[in-house]
């Protein structure tokens, strides 16, 4: 039976998460911020018209913005997690075969030899998102990844086909490849568009007609995959069951330069512990830890300073306690008085499942409590991040990244849930 791929992709995702709680902001200019409201990183359909560019700094667009009323907001991890895990929730009670592929898109593998059952499924879909979570949602069909791809960024662009477009075959679908540039194509970069644009290689149609082992010559084998994947032929399977995370990497930039050893560790303590949370939700543990400071790049004043220590674990865990009091003492090797740091982190790596972990002859049992980090996830997840947390952490956290611009935390914090007045 033949497969075909649908490519589910939430339209302006970061903006439209903030639309669901701000209904007056529809059809408004919106713009979401990076971390540390550093550059814009999603914008609306109306900011686009605008002429605000993605990745823009938020300083050097501000003029702009003012004169426009566009509506700014800092990035809301907390919020869009949530919603997406909403919307690929739905996916997965209404497909059998769903890969996650990011926070706002996700492939879905049907087999069918039906175009209009798939298109009318397809809708449902679209509906249904829309119904549950608020969020609207474009999907493209075809029969590679590659192609469904493109379909979805039509779907998305053109408001005829109502959020859904199937790739056409034959030499409709050979038209709509060259009006692709062959940057856009799924797995081309800038660097490869480049060298494929000196010999002439410039839409996804003279991609698609290009020689494959030349191609495989040029951009290796996954180049030559992308020309199959244009000329119809799947390559690429659906990731149903991706493989365990290598490293979990939590850090942040401070809206200041910080010099103080303590609030050093508390940002650092708590990067550890927003990590070993991410451990335990994928029922690993680390058998390394690395922590690192740095100074900002473009002081001239003093000269860049960027260190890091890592440890080696005698036992892999996900302990907090155990990881902090590592990474407390790994970041007292590296800091230097008098400097001013711009950002620190840690990462966990040689990851593997709790319980897994070759133990040392000669080590001494950890002293740990799983029943403790348990009770500590489900009350955090149920009451709402940071209800409890390690005092290590701190509590006023003048460190803490700029987020001049944040909303609430409308479905993942008590504290903030949206009201509703009635008269």
């Amino acid at each position: 039976m033949k497969k075909l791929f649908a490519l589910v992709d939430c339209n302006n995702f970061y903006v439209s998460c903030e639309r669901l709680f701000r209904p007056e902001l529809r059809y408004k200019p919106v713009v979401v911020l990076s971390n540390n409201d550093g550059c814009i990183i999603a914008r609306s359909n109306e900011a686009k018209a605008l002429g605000i560019d993605m990745a823009a700094p938020y300083f050097k667009t501000r003029e702009l913005i003012r004169r426009h009323q566009v509506r700014v907001f800092s990035s809301n991890y907390a919020l869009y997690g949530d919603l997406s895990h909403r919307v690929m929730t739905i996916l997965q009670e209404m497909e059998a075969q769903v890969e996650i592929y990011s926070i706002d898109e996700a492939f879905i593998s049907l087999p069918t030899d039906t175009p209009f059952d798939l298109a009318g499924q397809a809708a449902l879909i679209r509906a249904r998102v829309f119904q549950d979570v608020g969020i609207t949602v474009s999907i493209g069909i075809g029969s590679t990844k590659t192609l469904a791809k493109i379909a979805s960024r039509r779907a998305k662009k053109e408001p005829g086909h109502q959020g859904v477009f199937a790739f056409p075959a034959g030499a409709a679908g050979d038209h709509l490849l060259g009006q692709v540039e062959v940057g856009d194509v799924w797995g081309i970069g800038r660097r490869s568009s480049e060298k494929l644009a000196r010999h002439g290689i410039k839409s996804a149609w003279h991609l698609k007609e290009a020689e494959p082992e030349w191609i495989r010559s040029q951009l290796t084998v996954t180049g030559a995959r992308t020309v199959m994947e244009l000329n119809g032929i799947s390559c690429i399977a659906l990731d149903q069951a991706p493989g365990n995370r290598q490293s979990i990497l939590s850090s942040r930039s401070f809206k200041k330069p910080v010099q103080e050893l303590a609030d050093l560790k508390e940002a650092v303590a708590t990067y550890v512990a927003m990590a070993a949370v991410k451990l335990r939700s994928q029922n690993l543990s680390a058998g390394a830890l690395q922590v690192f400071i740095a100074t900002s790049r473009f002081d001239q004043r003093l000269p860049p300073y960027a260190k890091s220590s890592m440890h080696t674990l005698a036992r892999p865990t996900a302990h907090t306690p155990t990881l902090i009091r590592l990474a407390l003492a790994g970041l007292g090797t590296i800091y230097r008085q008098g400097l001013g740091y711009q950002k620190a982190g840690v990462m966990l790596t040689d990851l593997s499942p709790t319980g897994c972990g070759q133990a040392h002859l000669f080590s001494p049992p950890l002293l740990e409590s799983r029943p403790l980090m348990t009770a500590l996830d489900t009350v955090n997840k149920r009451w709402g991040r940071n209800t409890l947390h390690y005092g290590a952490e701190g509590l006023s956290k003048p460190w803490a990244m700029r987020q001049d611009f944040k909303s609430p935390a409308y479905t993942t914090s008590w504290q903030e849930l949206p009201l509703v007045h009635c008269r």
